[in-house]
């Protein structure tokens, strides 16, 4: 059996990131997976693509140049419910990974993801697929930084607003916004 032959239904992908090399290799990886791949680069791109016809399948990075890539899997699971959407970006926390699967998306990898790991997150199946508990917990600083991204989440992206919630500096929210993740 190909891969081909594993593919149900609807075969059509759409890949929304910004990396243009990264795009262009992810695209053939997953056309010679059977896949009819149209590609996006930004936001706006990528919304029109699904107002044009709705994929089956999508990969959408979270960071984009224009925007924020949840506004493209909104648009998609409003347009085709039945789409199974994977998120993939190097900027994973918590809060946007909760979002996006509340927006509708299946699964959520962290870059740089290989095809195959795209591949395999689109095709799941397996519902009781549970990753392994990590050997070291996160520290306390990590814990407070997803809090805060959590709230800034549920506060749709405004500074303002969650400095005000977290009862904060609103040019402190800014900075920790600003930093990577603490380990």
């Amino acid at each position: 059996m190909t891969q081909t032959e594993n593919l149900p239904g609807d075969k059509t992908l759409l890949l929304v990131d910004d990396d243009k090399p990264f795009l262009t290799r992810l695209g053939r990886a997953m056309e010679a997976r059977g896949f009819a791949v149209r590609m996006a680069d930004t936001v706006a791109e990528g919304i029109a693509e699904v107002k044009k016809l709705a994929p089956g399948y999508a990969v959408v990075d979270l960071r984009l140049a224009d925007g924020n890539g949840l506004d493209v899997i909104e648009a998609l699971h409003t347009a085709r419910p039945d789409a199974r959407v994977v998120v993939l970006t190097g900027y994973g926390n918590i809060a946007t990974a909760v979002t996006a699967v509340k927006l509708g998306a299946i699964d959520y990898l962290a870059k740089p993801a290989d095809a195959d790991a795209v591949y395999g997150a689109l095709i799941s199946d397996d519902k009781d697929h549970r990753q392994a508990l990590p050997e070291n917990p996160m520290s306390a600083d990590r814990v407070r930084w997803e809090h805060i991204q959590r709230v800034f989440e549920l506060c749709n992206r405004n500074v303002s607003e969650t400095a005000r919630r977290l009862n904060m500096h609103r040019r402190t929210l800014q900075r920790i916004l600003a930093k990577r993740a603490p380990k």
